[in-house]
């Protein structure tokens, strides 16, 4: 697992070794670490990792206004709105233009009432399971895309062990389906949902 946790833009700076790489690499390395918005947010415990040359990417058509993020630095927030309903967080990846890995879910270690009160609920499982009701708990918008992941309001922490992880194919696709670009927590009650089982 990648330790070095700088996430700079700079090619010649430490931040390459945790984001310039393929983003199913980076995607199975956010496992375990936190991410939190203006202090609230927690541990990631799933992700999808989606590559340019991947018929599921947002960049396999080239780029447009909408996913202009991810033909920019690495290491920023490539934020959209699915189906026009829920926004969507990214990081920023690889080696060429064009990759990202979508944060699926969280467990909620601060600012969990913050969290509750956005939300609309007191479950704890149910604050960051899945991409729309995590953008919702930590308040992602538009406006976070193409902020630095390294910078205020965002923060990144180091797992506090190296996880267990899982993988399985990716979900809510048409196309890309049998990749299994999917990564989570094992055991973890904060899934969006559970992976198949072996």
């Amino acid at each position: 697992m990648c330790s070095d946790l700088s996430v700079s833009s700079d090619p010649s700076g430490p931040g390459v070794k945790l984001f310039a790489r393929h983003p199913a690499l980076v995607a199975r390395d956010l496992i375990g670490m936190t991410v939190t918005v203006g202090g609230v947010g927690g541990a990631i415990v799933e992700t999808e990792a989606y590559h340019h040359e991947d018929p599921a990417s947002h960049a396999y058509y080239g780029q447009t206004p909408r996913n202009a993020a991810m033909f920019g630095p690495i290491g920023r927030a490539y934020v959209y709105r699915s189906y026009g309903l829920h926004w969507c967080l990214n990081f920023v990846c690889g080696e060429t233009p064009g990759d990202a890995v979508l944060i699926r879910a969280l467990e909620p270690t601060a600012g969990v009432e913050i969290m509750r009160q956005r939300r609309g609920t007191q479950a704890l499982r149910l604050l960051c399971a899945g991409p729309g009701r995590l953008c919702q708990a930590l308040a992602v918008t538009r406006e976070h895309d193409s902020l630095p992941l390294d910078r205020p309001p965002f923060e990144l922490g180091p797992a506090m062990q190296d996880p267990k992880i899982v993988a399985g194919p990716r979900i809510g696709l048409t196309k890309g389906v049998e990749t299994p670009w999917r990564f989570g927590l094992a055991g973890s009650k904060f899934l969006s949902r559970p992976f198949p089982k072996a």
